[in-house]
Formats: structure tokens, C-alpha cells, sequence
């Protein structure tokens, strides 16, 4: 399908179901501060989702997460929500807003589930080392832990806990190995909580990613013009960014962007769209 050749009836530039994502992202942006300054109220924290065994995890932040965008970053709403609109709007034309809702929900469902699957893997050995460590606590097996690459401290918090338990810990190393072993479960409790809780995945690159990916196989040969100067083709596009994600993925885990949940929008994405094209071509009329 070309771009130039879909003229439907009532074409409109901003559909319902892209206009209300647009509202509702702008709303909770704007709550974030409005919550945090008035009733000191973390919602990034609240609505933001973490890793699904944290103990701060709740249901709904598989689809609250969505609506959050960083406080401290503009560009990051603006960008998404501009992505959402200038690629969304056609989607939502072509399919229809039941559909084109349905696909937005699922591929940013499926960004965080496979954001977190790759965080299981990156992290369980560390998370296992701690429950060995609980189960059968002693001071040599909690220096073992802090020598070892399964020792991570991946936020400031994080770092300021250890740092202000490194003195209290050598301090209690005198008075006692018992003493020293409890003062290290404590910590190491603490920071199992803390190393589960850190990451909280928020924004809607992971459904704009998916968006992206549907524009590409839809319109494959629609020009984009990339950063509004050097024109490529929208296919093109779509392999060049997969491939930027998938390189920051394994290369730049520390830039604090969930790339792999960019590449969930985009394979979730891919799944959806050849599943409907193979019920397409047995006639269902499901979204009719």
C-alpha cells in the first residue's frame, strides 16, 4: 500500500484514539509535577513499572507505565508524542481506532514484558547470589558476593546506601563476626529490595516503536526525511533504528533508556501485524 494512493473517506489528521493519547500523556506529565510538588508524591515511582517480583510492583503498571514520561526531560514526551502523532495518525486511519487501540496497548504491553525478560537474564545470577547468601549467611560468603561481577549498584541510591554501610560495617567487624554477619543480611536485604526496585521502565517509546515498525511494513516506501533534512525510505528507516536499539541494547546499558523494550514494541509488533494478515486472509471480520 502507498501513502499517496489511501485517500478513505473521512481522513482526519488527528483521529480520536491518537488525539486522546496525546491528551492523556500531556495529563500525566503534568500531574507529575503538580502530584510531586503539592503532596510530595512520586507517581513515576507509583505508575511507573517495575520489575514484576520488586516489591513495589502493582498490576496496572504494565499500562500505566505508558502514560509517564520523565519529569527532568522534556524532549522525551515531545519526541514521543510526536512520533505517536505523525506516524499513528495514518495507522489509525487505515485500521480504524478499535484496531489501531488494540495494537497501540499490545505492543506496549509487550515492550515491557520483554524489557524485563532480558533484565531477568542480565540479573537473575545477581538476584540468586543474594537468596544463597540469605539462606546461609557468613562474612566470607558476603565478600565473596561484594568481589564478585554480581555485585552491582546501579543507581545513586544504591551507591549512597553502601557507601554510608561500608564504615558502619567495618566498625561492627570488631566488636564480633556475629554481629557483622547480622549487619550484612540486614544489607543485603535492603539492597535485594533496592536492586529490584531499580528499574522503572516508563514512557511510550515501546508502543511508538511498534507504531513505527507498522508504518514501515504498510507504507515501506514513503519518504521520511530523518531529523528533517536526509530522506530514506520508510523501510529503510525502520531497519536502521531496530538496529540502533538492538546495538544500545548490549553496548550502552548504562544511558538509563530501556532499548530492549524498543525492540519489544517492534517485535510484538511484527507478531500482531503477521497474525492479522493471516486471519485476514481467512475473512474475519472481528474488527468490523
Amino acid at each position: 500500500m502507498n501513502q499517496s494512493q489511501y485517500s478513505p473517506q473521512g481522513f482526519s489528521i488527528l483521529p480520536p484514539v491518537v488525539k486522546n493519547l496525546l491528551i492523556l500523556n500531556g495529563v500525566f506529565y503534568l500531574a507529575t509535577f503538580a502530584f510531586g510538588n503539592a503532596f510530595h508524591i512520586d507517581l513515576v515511582n507509583y505508575l511507573g513499572l517495575h520489575y514484576w517480583s520488586a516489591p513495589d510492583f502493582k498490576p496496572w503498571q504494565f499500562v500505566t507505565y505508558m502514560f509517564m514520561h520523565d519529569p527532568s526531560n522534556f524532549t522525551h514526551i515531545l519526541f514521543n508524542m510526536f512520533a505517536l502523532w505523525m506516524f499513528g495518525y495514518l495507522l489509525e486511519n487505515v485500521w480504524g481506532s478499535k484496531k489501531f487501540l488494540f495494537y497501540y496497548i499490545f505492543t506496549g504491553i509487550g515492550a515491557a514484558i520483554f524489557h524485563y525478560l532480558i533484565w531477568y537474564f542480565q540479573y537473575s545470577p545477581s538476584i540468586d547470589a543474594i537468596n544463597a547468601f540469605l539462606a546461609h549467611p557468613s562474612l566470607a560468603s558476603f565478600t565473596d558476593f561484594r568481589n564478585s561481577p554480581n555485585f552491582k549498584l546501579i543507581d545513586k541510591d544504591m551507591i549512597q546506601h553502601f557507601n554510608a554501610f561500608v564504615p558502619q560495617f567495618n566498625e561492627t567487624l570488631s566488636k564480633g563476626d556475629i554481629q557483622a554477619t547480622q549487619l550484612a543480611v540486614e544489607f543485603m536485604q535492603q539492597y535485594k529490595a533496592e536492586l529490584l526496585n531499580a528499574p522503572v521502565v516508563i514512557g511510550a517509546s515501546g508502543a511508538v516503536f511498534g507504531i513505527l515498525l507498522a508504518f514501515g511494513m504498510l507504507f515501506p516506501n514513503t519518504v521520511i526525511y530523518l531529523y528533517f533534512f536526509i530522506p530514506i525510505k520508510a523501510k529503510w528507516f525502520v531497519i536502521l533504528y531496530g538496529g540502533i536499539e538492538l546495538y544500545s541494547g548490549f553496548f550502552n546499558q548504562g544511558s538509563g533508556v530501556a532499548h530492549f523494550a524498543h525492540l519489544g514494541g517492534m517485535i510484538f509488533g511484527l507478531i500482531l501485524i503477521l497474525y492479522w494478515k493471516k486471519t485476514d486472509r481467512r475473512k474475519n471480520d472481528f474488527w468490523t
